[in-house]
């Protein structure tokens, strides 16, 4: 069985069910289309968390499909900013406590927004990083949004 997380604690203690979900890590393949490969999974069920830096409130985090990109002008829009950026992956573990492909929404060294895509909802459950690599948190998409206190909207690219 694997350890729990930070982010799995948390699920424990708001009383949230999901899964720990093992699969094998290629340091060459950290992106989400891999991760789903290695769980046997639809893409579209596997998503990533991405950190931005918006130019008027700073850090927010958001939660798309593995196979999407973020839209800056809608991550933008939803986090009231007029412009939103990536952050350099350098700043990831400083400003979140996790590593690329390791980044979850849930537990992060402080409380940013989280933004999750809409899209996400039409699922019973979705695939997120536990907080390490090698680690999935499968759950439902409500739960997601109940234990990231986060917003649902339009912020990935069609």
């Amino acid at each position: 069985m694997a350890d729990k997380t930070n982010a799995s604690r948390i699920l424990d203690r708001l009383g949230i069910k999901y899964e720990l979900v093992e699969y094998k890590v290629d340091p060459e393949h950290l992106e989400a289309s891999h991760v789903a490969e290695e769980l046997g999974e639809d893409i579209e069920t596997v998503y990533k968390t991405l950190v931005l830096r918006g130019d008027k409130n700073g850090i927010f985090v958001c939660v798309i499909r593995g196979d999407q990109e973020v839209d800056l002008k809608k991550a933008a829009r939803i986090s009231e900013n007029k412009k939103a950026a990536m952050i350099h992956l350098k700043e990831l573990q400083p400003l979140t406590g996790y590593i690329r492909g390791g980044c979850t929404s849930i537990g992060m060294k402080k409380n940013y927004p989280v933004f999750i895509d809409e899209n996400a909802l039409i699922h019973p459950f979705i695939y997120i990083s536990a907080g390490k690599r090698g680690l999935q948190l499968k759950l439902s998409p409500t739960d997601l949004v109940k234990a990231a206190n986060a917003t649902v909207g339009d912020i990935s690219t069609k």
